[in-house]
């Protein structure tokens, strides 16, 4: 059989297995759920052995520290990926769940009922707790899940998905439940986004080059970001401790997150003050700034910041800064530079906190909270298996809701339409 052949087949086979987990009750996607958490952490010997095959060529490869420590796997993420789907199985389960119904003048009845979108297929970079976070949220929404994984993650991804086929087959349910690209070249992803007829909706998770990839040569629907430009807008009324408390956690607590501040505004009267703060903080830190000239002229160890600077994703100990004049210029530069994930305003001033709040267009606003909070576990979601900055169906980090749809109920009485 040939490679394609065998990625159709597949993607089949888990068309096949969503009819199935569409059907299951809520207890036993929650025991599921519960065996896999137990299983992960009862052979989390195993994954690290494997995940440190990832790692090591990883640094071989000369692959960014921040790049390093997404693949990082040890017993107290291992841990966290378990308490994730510990998590998602204590959530509500969305699946046939009824809005109110509304009797019309002719008297039938119309509610719209939750169910679940079918097939998703996950295409992701780096990050191997993606791997259960997706097969969880996936299971608890009803859906069969493709995961096709990126290179560097391989043999981790590999690992993970073992320890979930065991769950599955020990609970008596199918493993093409939780299907897995066993190839990381870009055929299989080729061949995959054609399947339009058998996969319902695609995410892709990683770089701005992946996902614009996925999203150019796709025939099923995307839910995706590209990129996280996340902006921290210090007002002329904000708790200068509070903020700076701020922006050192979500610049340097882990830079290569898509929730980590990227751009720091600060507003022009208390530049200066704020600028003296933090520079000694974020020195110790490594953190790099790339600044306006009035940054510049109260920081002069910054560099000269470029244009390119106020729309990069770094990834990395580094960070843009410009001083602005008001709250309007702080959101014109957000709205011209930003990507729609997540802005941060530190303020003690109310009235400016909402007009912050009406004024960015973006998934997530936060006032006088770090950005790190941006994500769906911290959101109450249990975990999330992406972002949207799209808009339509689903808007910012995406939970187990977020992989339903819904189909129109309509009761009556033998009434009939003229």
């Amino acid at each position: 059989m040939s490679k394609e052949k065998k990625i159709i087949t597949m993607a089949e086979k888990a068309k096949t297995a969503s009819r199935y987990i569409a059907s299951l009750s809520s207890k036993d996607k929650d025991a599921l759920l519960h065996r896999m958490a137990k299983l992960l952490t009862e052979r989390s010997d195993f994954i690290q052995v494997e995940n440190r095959k990832d790692v090591e060529e990883a640094r071989k490869r000369g692959v960014s520290n921040a790049l390093v420590d997404r693949l990082i796997l040890d017993d107290v993420r291992i841990q966290g990926m378990a308490d994730a789907l510990l998590e998602i199985a204590r959530l509500p389960d969305p699946v046939g769940v009824m809005d109110q119904f509304k009797i019309r003048p002719n008297g039938i009845q119309v509610g719209r009922m939750a169910i679940p979108l079918g097939v998703i297929l996950m295409i992701y970079e780096a990050r191997p707790n993606v791997t259960s976070d997706a097969a969880g949220l996936c299971l608890k929404a009803g859906n069969a899940v493709i995961l096709r994984g990126g290179s560097e993650a391989f043999h981790s991804n590999t690992a993970i998905v073992e320890v979930l086929h065991q769950a599955l087959q020990e609970s008596g349910f199918p493993k093409e439940i939780i299907a897995f690209v066993p190839s990381t070249d870009r055929d299989s992803i080729h061949t995959l986004l054609k399947l339009n007829g058998t996969i319902d909706l695609v995410i892709p998770r990683g770089g701005e080059g992946l996902i614009r990839f996925v999203d150019e040569n796709s025939r099923i629907p995307v839910i995706k970001h590209y990129k996280g430009v996340c902006h921290l807008y210090v007002d002329q009324a904000a708790d200068l401790n509070m903020a700076m408390e701020l922006l050192v956690n979500g610049k340097t607590s882990r830079p290569g997150v898509c929730n980590a501040l990227e751009t720091l505004l600060i507003h022009e009267k208390i530049a200066e003050a704020f600028l003296n703060r933090i520079e000694k903080e974020l020195r110790l830190k490594d953190v790099v700034f790339k600044g306006c000239p009035v940054t510049q002229k109260y920081f002069p160890q910054a560099e000269s910041a470029t244009e390119e600077d106020y729309f990069a994703e770094y990834l990395d100990l580094k960070i843009a800064v410009k001083c602005v004049s008001s709250v309007d210029e702080a959101i014109n530069h957000i709205e011209k530079y930003g990507s729609n994930h997540t802005e941060v305003i530190a303020t003690q001033d109310i009235s400016v906190a909402q007009q912050f709040i009406r004024g960015i267009d973006s998934s997530v606003v936060m006032v006088n909270t770090s950005s790190r909070f941006s994500d769906g576990g911290q959101l109450g979601l249990g975990a999330e298996i992406g972002i949207s900055t799209t808009k339509l169906h689903a808007y910012g980090p995406m939970g187990v809701e977020s992989l339903t749809t819904k189909k129109f109920v309509v009761l009556g009485e033998g009434q009939t339409r003229e």
